[in-house]
């Protein structure tokens, strides 16, 4: 039976969050595939770790490609897996793996912070944006009430935490980087360490960071609620009302 709904040719793919898919490719199979096929009767410590970076680095591209979701963080993301990829195919010492896990999420810290100092603070990229809030609603309620000059000051305050979270990552990064992976790059126990490093890391820092996210989107929305009286159904954005 031939389709005869109507195409518009603004139709394009809509990006749905996936977080098992995520997990899975990103954090599982490349754990596998370092602490169990890096032995020289398997793969071998090279091709272990080129294969078990292509899963993170491809569903990445994937997902930049399918959904034009490109921006700062997702290209944070590739420099982090090539980096990681240099230091294990290149030999280097195993410490650059801890530097170079602190300085990922150190440097978007470090980008908020700075943010601050400019026209668009990332934090109205990343949380207070018109994608997930009603921001010409809350701007308007806030002007009716002279209060705008009050919710700035405390979105400032919602930008330090965003930045606090990312400077946690940063340092929890570099401590367990530095207490897991001991062995030198290029070996099978390098491969093994970096395998087991990134079972860890999702427990001991990912998701405390998303929980302090979640407290930051609360501490946000009691502001606006607080100073607008608005109810969250006019706070958030109605995805589902588009047509």
């Amino acid at each position: 039976m031939t389709d005869t709904r109507p195409h518009t040719p603004q139709d394009k793919p809509q990006h749905k969050p996936r977080p098992m898919i995520d997990l899975l490719v990103s954090i599982l199979i490349p754990s596998v595939i370092l602490m169990k096929f890096s032995g020289e009767e398997h793969l071998g410590a090279s091709q272990a770790l080129v294969l078990a970076l292509a899963f993170p680095l491809g569903w990445g591209l994937f997902e930049l490609i399918r959904y034009r979701k490109f921006n700062f963080i997702a290209l944070l993301g590739v420099v982090s897996v090539f980096l990681t990829g240099g230091i294990g195919l290149l030999k280097l010492d195993p410490q650059w793996l801890a530097i170079k896990e602190a300085a990922v999420p150190g440097v978007i810290g470090l980008a908020v912070l700075i943010s601050t100092r400019t026209r668009f603070p990332l934090i109205r990229t990343i949380l207070y944006n018109k994608k997930v809030l009603n921001v010409d609603l809350i701007h308007d309620r806030l002007a009716e009430r002279g209060l705008v000059e009050v919710f700035e000051e405390r979105l400032l305050k919602a930008t330090y935490f965003l930045a606090g979270t990312f400077f946690f990552s940063s340092v929890m990064n570099f401590i367990v980087a530095k207490w897991i992976v001991v062995s030198p790059a290029g070996t099978q126990a390098f491969n093994e360490e970096l395998g087991r490093m990134t079972l860890v890391s999702y427990p001991m820092i990912a998701i405390p960071s998303m929980i302090m996210m979640v407290l930051i989107l609360v501490y946000l929305w009691k502001t606006i609620h607080g100073l607008t009286g608005l109810k969250m159904e006019d706070i958030m954005v109605q995805t589902s009302d588009h047509q």
